[in-house]
């Protein structure tokens, strides 16, 4: 075979590398599949800081464009309606291919996101938002498709631990770097400042991105280390996925139920916590530039932890994955039950603790179940399954933010902080008495054949 073309299964396509900036040399880049979870993780920071710019923006859009709380649970609630719909994303991705089908998502919610300088009232963005949710869509499933692609079984955890860094390290930067915008410049320059960021990173995805079979970086060594710990069941088969199969599979409504349950937290710290420190604690934009980011770095240490101790409770009990998996999501659904103290601590600054141990546990638990679809499902439908799960998650966000916009003047926040401490035990308890694992899954386990199973 030529040594300048490769088979790139991940494209669908054969890929001349001379002609697509990789020439076809003899360097290997030693711990490659880690650089390539790292610019994963790189996209995903830049997804949630686009996504995170509107909520410190609305601190003083609530006072330009005269956006009510009402009208903001509104223009969220559209961006999670469009995001729902990120199986129709994670299918693209499994059909044409990870590297050009996020290529095209994160240039289409970079380019939206600078056009929200342009919107003049709350309907306006309410459309962009849309436009921009349904893209933004592809984030979950590229991570797990990429995941499933470049990691042998007991490396996932990790990986989808440090792909999932870019979610609280996006929102972690979104508060300084916007408030800084905003203050300096405009609420405006503060939107096409995190498109732009996104352009350039398409650019670097194009060039570096190849899947395993096809990346000419990639040494024998790591490239048989990545397939003897693939498991060969969940191989692709080479078929379009089927989404009838998949919604029939009780695995599916294990791990997207919890996905329903735990994704209001998110939501909650994302779109709705500047608002609370400036609407209930007094904060100014100031004030919230140099603290709303704290919950969102015990995130990234959450998203570390989850993978750690899943990868342990394997190594140091024999536990199988799934086993180890539940294992963690349920610690992380204990922890969260702080967040049922934070509406009622006098300190703001003990609220913003209280938040932080919650952003904490909703990473160690989020990036557990998320990996679950590639321990669960054939690589060539990872992607949708992971997609499909999404829209879950982003429904039960969805419900979360519209009941808070809707009640928020009569309740106030603290009975929806209760809420959530509940809602993640409810999904460990699903996912221990729903999800199936293979009966050829052995304790630790590296199973080699699989037989769907089918909801009754």
């Amino acid at each position: 075979m030529d040594p300048a073309t490769v088979k790139d299964v991940s494209d669908r396509e054969t890929i001349p590398y001379a002609s697509r900036g990789l020439e076809g040399t003899a360097f290997k880049l030693p711990g490659l599949r880690w650089w390539m979870i790292s610019l994963v993780m790189l996209g995903g920071v830049l997804n949630y800081l686009t996504r995170n710019t509107l909520s410190v923006a609305q601190v003083r859009l609530q006072d330009t464009l005269h956006i009510t709380e009402q009208q903001y649970s509104w223009i969220t609630a559209t961006f999670q309606f469009a995001i729902m719909l990120q199986p129709i994303v994670g299918y693209m991705l499994d059909v044409i291919g990870l590297r050009i089908g996020l290529a095209i998502c994160v240039t289409a919610w970079a380019v939206i996101n600078m056009l929200h300088g342009l919107a003049g009232s709350w309907r306006g963005i309410a459309v962009l938002r849309g436009l921009m949710g349904f893209a933004e869509g592809s984030a979950n499933p590229s991570g797990v498709k990429a995941t499933a692609e470049w990691f042998p079984a007991r490396e996932r955890g990790l990986a989808a631990g440090i792909y999932n860094l870019g979610a609280s390290a996006g929102s972690m930067l979104a508060p300084p770097l916007v408030a800084a915008a905003i203050y300096y410049y405009n609420w405006q320059t503060a939107f096409v400042v995190t498109g732009a960021l996104g352009l350039v990173w398409v650019l670097l995805w194009l060039l570096l991105y190849r899947s395993p079979s096809g990346h000419p970086w990639l040494s024998e060594r790591e490239r048989e280390h990545i397939a003897a710990g693939q498991e060969t069941a969940l191989a692709s088969v080479g078929a379009r996925p089927s989404l009838g199969l998949i919604l029939s599979q009780r695995n599916f409504w294990g791990i997207a139920i919890p996905r329903f349950l735990a994704d209001p937290m998110w939501g909650t710290l994302s779109f709705w916590l500047p608002l609370y420190l400036n609407k209930v604690r007094g904060w100014d934009l100031k004030h919230i530039a140099l603290f709303a980011w704290l919950p969102f770095l015990a995130a990234d240490l959450g998203c570390v932890f989850g993978g750690l101790v899943s990868a342990a409770l394997q190594k140091r009990t024999g536990m199988s994955i799934v086993n180890a998996r539940r294992a963690t999501f349920t610690l992380g659904a204990l922890l969260m039950t702080a967040i049922a103290f934070a509406g009622r601590v006098q300190s703001p600054y003990a609220a913003i603790m209280l938040f932080s141990v919650a952003g904490f546990a909703h990473q160690t638990l989020s990036v557990t179940v998320i990996t679950m679809a590639s321990d669960l499902f054939r690589r060539s439908e990872v992607a949708t399954v992971a997609g499909m799960a999404g829209t879950l998650g982003n429904a039960g966000l969805l419900t979360f933010s519209l009941l808070i916009g809707g009640l928020v003047a009569r309740l106030g926040y603290s009975p929806f902080f209760v809420c959530l401490s509940i809602l993640d035990i409810v999904g460990a308890v699903v996912l221990w008495t729903v999800v199936r694992e293979r009966r050829d899954q052995p304790t630790g386990g590296f199973p080699v054949t699989t037989t769907p199973d089918v909801a009754a």
